[in-house]
């Protein structure tokens, strides 16, 4: 059976009709993880974007945490769902689960952020801390631990720090965070994973000295005044990739029109939610829900809105680029954000041996299927899938380092920090391609609105 879509940018003026066949499997499963970033998901179902393509969709609230998300994709009991950037690549390289997951766009930019308890943050100001200062370097925090490490000799006890999964994001940018100043994480430190609706309780009882975590995860706790969110991910990485639409690639083979309906739905929403800063405030009230991710008003729209509540005590700072859903090609997967997650995987060990990282990212990140559907929907495309990152005013990283992908194997092996478990020279042998990738630089654009746009001179929606 073939349908008639309208396409239409939301915002925009209806461009063409578009011949689309109708979805194989209609009544769907789609599982989610109480955070803010869920949004496009949520707000697809909610402003009827998957009933328009025909897509009975249930959106089911995860309780079991990042592990109860994966394994429910991979069993199948989840047609689709919100996950970490890592997750899929990781269980296709069978180090967290063993599956063949696709990530099929991504879901956002940036929206996390590093939060310290109230006594290590008194701590770290007898060493040079400025909570003002941004972005928050991680030197102060070296500091007392080699204070630490001075008083307590062969007794030292690591400092206990959260994070959601080690394959996420979240893991990757502390220990970035960390290692900017030298800090050595799995020796200075613990770093224990924790579901993200349960670290401002575990902070509060003396669990851990900090976190990182998605929204609202961080303004609960400096809301209570209990700590600060000193750093948030776009200060580690300005506009990062940070979760996406995943699901089997069995799924994607089976169900070919069914995925591309999704897909169609959630970039839509994506859309919604960067035309316009009202529309975030409407996004704000139904992710609010019992349902969804059941926390006030006020505490979601801290993040959601153009602001972030670093400070206790303090107002809330102007951070339009918090949540980026879909200006700046942030619903694209780019390869190159995908392989970097690989090497972080091989930086900090969590990887034995020598694979092919081109080969594993083209097998899991989907931009030529992303392509497809895009242009029925009107999203604008950059120039590849390859990208350099650290050289643009909106791509840096928070030490000036440079990730050129036709470079990754020497990218891995220029941290202080780490402690890879394949050798340098294998790692080359496995990745012979190297220097063949066409990278090319997307301008920075803001297509869809001034919602997560770095400054309203940069929206071309309405512009000729």
């Amino acid at each position: 059976m073939i349908k008639k879509i309208l396409k239409t940018g939301l915002g925009l003026s209806v461009a063409a009709t578009v011949l689309v066949a109708a979805p194989e499997k209609t009544k769907l499963n789609i599982g989610f993880i109480a955070l803010t970033d869920c949004a496009p998901i949520v707000i697809a179902k909610e402003k009827g974007f998957f009933k328009k393509e025909g897509l009975d969709v249930h959106v089911i609230k995860e309780g079991g945490g990042w592990p109860g998300i994966q394994q429910k994709v991979i069993n199948g009991q989840y047609d689709f769902s919100h996950a970490l950037a890592g997750m899929p690549i990781a269980a296709t390289l069978g180090i967290n689960g063993n599956a063949n997951l696709v990530a099929l766009l991504s879901l956002d930019f940036n929206g996390n952020a590093i939060t310290f308890g109230n006594k290590i943050i008194k701590k770290m100001e007898k060493f040079g801390l400025d909570k003002t200062e941004r972005p928050v370097g991680s030197e102060p925090l070296k500091k007392y631990i080699d204070y630490k490490h001075k008083t307590e000799g062969d007794h030292y006890k690591p400092l206990a720090f959260g994070m959601v999964h080690p394959v996420s994001t979240h893991n990757y940018e502390l220990r970035y965070w960390m290692g900017t100043s030298g800090i050595k994480p799995d020796q200075d430190c613990t770093i224990k994973p924790f579901p993200p609706p349960t670290m401002p309780q575990n902070l509060i009882a003396g669990n851990i000295e900090g976190y990182c975590v998605g929204e609202p995860w961080n303004t609960r706790i400096v809301m209570k005044k209990k700590g600060s969110a000193l750093v948030t991910n776009y200060d580690v990485w300005n506009n990062n990739p940070e979760k996406v639409l995943q699901t089997r690639a069995d799924f994607v083979t089976k169900y070919p029109e069914t995925t591309k309906a999704v897909m169609r739905a959630v970039i839509k929403a994506q859309m919604w939610l960067d035309e316009s800063w009202e529309h975030r405030k409407e996004a704000v009230r139904i992710l609010s829900k019992p349902q969804y991710v059941k926390a006030p008003v006020k505490v979601l729209e801290k993040s959601m809105t153009g602001t972030f509540q670093y400070l206790a005590g303090h107002p809330s700072e102007p951070n339009p680029m918090f949540n980026v859903f879909a200006n700046y090609y942030a619903a694209y997967p780019f390869y190159s954000h995908g392989m970097w997650f690989i090497t972080q995987m091989y930086r900090w060990g969590q990887l034995d041996k020598p694979v092919d990282m081109k080969k594993v990212i083209e097998s899991v990140y989907k931009p030529k299927l992303f392509e497809e559907v895009a242009k029925e929907v009107g999203y604008q495309l950059p120039p590849s899938p390859w990208k350099v990152d650290g050289v643009d005013k909106y791509n840096k990283f928070m030490d000036g380092k440079v990730y050129d992908p036709n470079k990754a194997v020497e990218y891995i092996y220029s941290f202080k920090s780490g402690h890879p478990k394949v050798s340098e020279k294998d790692l080359k042998a496995a990745n012979s391609w190297e220097g063949s990738l066409k990278t090319a630089q997307p301008e920075y654009v803001c297509p869809y609105g001034p919602a997560g746009c770095a400054d309203p001179k940069y929206v071309t929606i309405g512009k000729k």
